[in-house]
Order: structure tokens, then C-alpha cells, then sequence
């Protein structure tokens, strides 16, 4: 039997009580193949029943082993098969009928969001996927805790360039239709590359069609202990920079295994895989930003904050991996705008621009995340900006996404005030130069070469 160290122990209450450590989510994915069919009550029905049984103790088991193990569990969530592959039909009316369902069952377990009104069209879109992805803006006006995500390129497939049309209009759509929440829909929906289908996080969470009935996924969170642990070692070198980075992701690492492992005991079901994603908060002290001023950084922004970017995510990664054998989701370091509070401040400051922001997701483990841009943001550009994203993570055999915001009535220099994990996003300005012939020629952007490995 293992010998607990009492330091380790005092070392976990410290990163708790005052590092912001936290369990982010604990995501029960939940199949709903069983539920498929063509007639939308009947369908609904199903789908409402499976998730309601299935998940009815899943929050009264999160709160439990939180109280057990002094670890807070900040969020509990449901992925589900993606929603274009449960109903088939051609009415997006139905559709929205369905993410009511999905809304109704997720109120009554007590979940804070339900992933899976998501389709999967980076090669092509059948009229059932066209269905669903039509009634986004509705089904997100109309429901409190459905996420919605569809995944437009891939490295094998290329990039759907019809989709990333179709989705810069339903982007602006959604904003428009949740105005007087200043777009809040937006923030429920992402576009994707290379999606992942056990990611734990939201919006883009959903459950793979490769997955098993019902498993158990956890999202750890660390930004602020990773902080402190380099404010340990002030000076250092890069190596002994990535080798504490890579010791302290062990531990958080850890701590999200002993979670998921105990919740899928007590809940009798399979335990997935740990998420380690460095996702921020608005809270002083849980930004990814800080981490990398900690490095040497006068501002998030500058020069060197991609290479500064890219230490951490591959350090993280490594961390992770050690700890456990079955990391998966995401897993790395997330920038979203409005989410961080050193992100705001560089943005506010001038010194992190949209472009920027585009040069970092080339190394960390997403994208453009929950950035608001003027509401007058053509669907074009919004389009042109998925591709950009699409492109990057296409070419380097990554996950990449968009959550943007196209906030109503707002111009560069306002603020929109989301409230929450999801904090307030600076409105940031876009290139005024017009991309509307590119988005409009259509097509497939092929695979790159390096695509094919059979």
C-alpha cells in the first residue's frame, strides 16, 4: 500500500483553498442511438426518458464526492449523441422540438448544460444535417442549458466550405434572434475541426459515435496552480519552466482521475477519460494569461506569447499523460477571451488582437474562443474567420474551433457582460477588407497530403 505524504496532502488543500484548483465538469456521456427514429414525439419521448434514467443521480453523486474529497466540482454536464444522427428528419421545426426535449431532461437531473445538437458534416451535408443545423438560432433562443457544435473540416476530409458559409449565417443568425441577451446564443454554439468525441467541455461537447453506452468524463482545471508554481522558480530556465509545469499538470492530473474513477464507481458505469484543459475564469488568479506573463511577458500579446503558449500546452500534455492512461478530450491550455481575466486586460490594453489570437491557436488546444467582435460583422467575415480556424487545425492534425460573438448593437471599445464562467468580452475589431467572394465559390477545400497514412 502506498504511503500518503502529509506534505502532498497539505499541497492539495493549498492549490484548492487558494490556487483556484477545481474539477471543472464531471460530463456523463449518454448514447442515444437506442433512441433514433423518424417520428419526432416518439423520438423525444425516448431520448427524454434514457437521459432522465440514466443521469438521475449524476449531480447528487458530483456534490457527494465533492463534500468526501474537499474538491470542488464547479459543473455538471450531459454529452449526447450527436443530434443529427437521433431524429431523421427534414423539418428543422422538429429539431427544435428535440432540443426542447434535450433542455427539459437536462433541467430535470439538475445538469448545468447538454451537449450534442451537433452534426458532423466535414465532407458533406445530408437534408437531415441541413434540418438540424437550420434550427440552431430557434432551438438555442428556445432552451436554457442546450449546447449546440458542428464540426465543418477534418484533416482526412478537408474543410466543407459550403458548411462554413452555411455556418457564418447561422452564427448570425443566433446572435440575432438572442439580441436582447447581446448574442448569448452564440455562446452555446462553436464550430469545429478535428472535434474530439469525448470532450467533456462546453459548448462543443458531445458523445462519439464510437463511444460506449454511458461513460464518465472529467474536465480538470488549473490555471492559477500552474501560476504559483512557476512563481517558484522565477528566472529559471525554459527547462526547469516545463519540467515544473509538466510536475504540477501530474498532479492536477491526478486529482481528476481519483474524481472520475469514484463517480463511475458510485454510478455504475464506465469512467471515460480526464480532460486536463487549463480553462479559465473571470476570477483573479485562474487565468491562462497570467501564466504566461509569469514566464517573462509584460502582456499577453506581445512577442513570444506563442512560443510562451506552446512550452505550456506540450508541458501540460506530457504532465498529463504521466498521470493517467486515459487522458483524452482536449487536453492543453484554452484561450477564450471573455473567460480570462489577463486576456481582457491585454485586449482592453491593445496588445492582443484578433490576429494574434489566431497566431496562439496554432499551439494550444483550441481556437478562437468566445471572442465578440462589432455586431455589423458581415456572415462572410464570420465565415472567413471558421475557415482561417478550420485551416489550421486541418493542416497541423489538431482540434480547432470558433465561438465568436457578432454582439448586436455593439461596436469595437464596448463591453458585453455574459455573467459567470463566461465573464465579459471586450469587443474586438475584425479586418474591414471584404472576403465575401472567397466564402461564396463553395466547394471542398481538399486534404493536405499529409492526410493520407493508409
Amino acid at each position: 500500500m502506498a504511503i500518503i505524504d502529509r506534505n502532498d496532502i497539505l499541497e492539495t488543500i493549498k492549490m484548492i483553498s487558494e490556487e483556484h484548483l477545481d474539477i471543472r465538469t464531471v460530463t456523463m456521456g449518454i448514447s442515444l442511438l437506442s433512441c433514433a427514429g423518424d417520428d419526432v414525439d416518439t423520438v423525444c419521448k425516448k431520448v427524454y426518458d434514457k437521459i432522465t434514467a440514466a443521469a438521475e443521480n449524476l449531480v447528487s453523486v458530483a456534490e457527494e464526492i465533492s463534500v468526501r474529497y474537499g474538491v470542488p466540482i464547479i459543473n455538471k454536464r450531459i454529452s449526447v449523441t450527436p443530434a443529427s444522427l437521433i431524429l431523421q428528419s427534414e423539418n428543422p421545426k422538429d429539431f427544435v422540438k428535440l432540443a426542447r426535449a434535450l433542455d427539459e431532461a437536462a433541467i430535470k437531473v439538475g445538469v448545468n448544460f447538454i451537449g450534442g445538437f451537433s452534426a458532423l458534416v466535414q465532407k458533406g451535408i445530408t437534408p437531415t444535417e441541413m434540418a438540424m443545423i437550420n434550427a440552431i438560432p430557434e432551438a438555442l433562443f428556445s432552451t436554457e442549458r442546450v449546447c449546440s457544435s458542428v464540426n465543418v473540416g477534418s484533416t482526412k476530409a478537408g474543410i466543407n466550405m459550403d458548411a462554413v458559409a452555411k455556418m457564418g449565417e447561422i452564427v448570425k443568425e443566433t446572435a440575432e434572434i438572442t439580441k436582447d441577451a447581446d448574442g448569448f446564443g452564440c455562446a452555446k454554439l462553436v464550430v469545429f475541426c478535428n472535434s474530439v468525441e469525448d470532450n467533456p467541455f462546453m459548448a462543443g461537447a458531445y458523445h462519439g459515435v464510437g463511444e460506449a453506452e454511458y461513460v464518465i468524463n472529467v474536465g480538470v482545471s488549473g490555471p492559477g496552480v500552474v501560476k504559483c508554481a512557476l512563481e517558484k522558480v522565477k528566472g529559471a530556465d525554459f527547462e526547469v519552466v516545463a519540467e515544473t509545469i509538466k510536475k504540477t499538470a501530474f498532479k492536477i492530473t491526478r486529482m481528476g482521475q481519483l474524481v472520475a474513477r469514484e463517480a463511475s464507481k458510485r454510478l455504475g458505469i464506465p469512467f471515460g477519460i480526464v480532460d486536463l484543459s487549463l480553462a479559465p475564469t473571470p476570477a483573479v488568479g485562474d487565468s491562462v494569461a497570467h501564466i504566461l506573463e509569469e514566464m517573462g511577458l509584460e502582456q499577453c500579446g506581445t512577442h513570444g506569447t506563442t512560443a510562451a503558449l506552446a512550452l505550456l500546452n506540450d508541458a501540460v500534455k506530457k504532465g498529463g499523460i504521466m498521470a493517467s492512461s486515459f487522458v483524452g478530450g482536449l487536453s492543453g491550455a484554452f484561450i477564450p477571451v471573455s473567460e480570462d481575466a489577463g486576456m481582457i486586460d491585454a485586449v482592453t490594453a491593445g496588445t492582443l488582437s484578433l490576429d494574434k489570437l489566431e497566431a496562439m491557436t496554432c499551439v494550444c488546444s483550441v481556437g478562437l474562443d468566445m471572442i465578440c467582435v462589432p455586431g455589423t460583422t458581415s456572415a462572410e467575415t464570420v465565415a472567413a474567420i471558421i475557415a482561417d480556424e478550420a485551416a489550421i487545425g486541418m493542416i497541423n492534425q489538431k482540434t480547432t474551433a470558433v465561438r465568436i460573438i457578432p454582439a448586436p448593437g455593439k461596436v469595437v471599445g464596448d463591453t458585453v457582460d455574459f455573467g459567470g464562467l463566461l465573464g465579459t468580452g471586450p469587443v474586438m475589431p475584425v479586418n474591414d477588407k471584404c472576403s465575401t467572394e472567397f466564402i461564396r465559390r463553395g466547394g471542398r477545400i481538399p486534404a493536405p497530403v499529409h492526410s493520407f497514412k493508409n
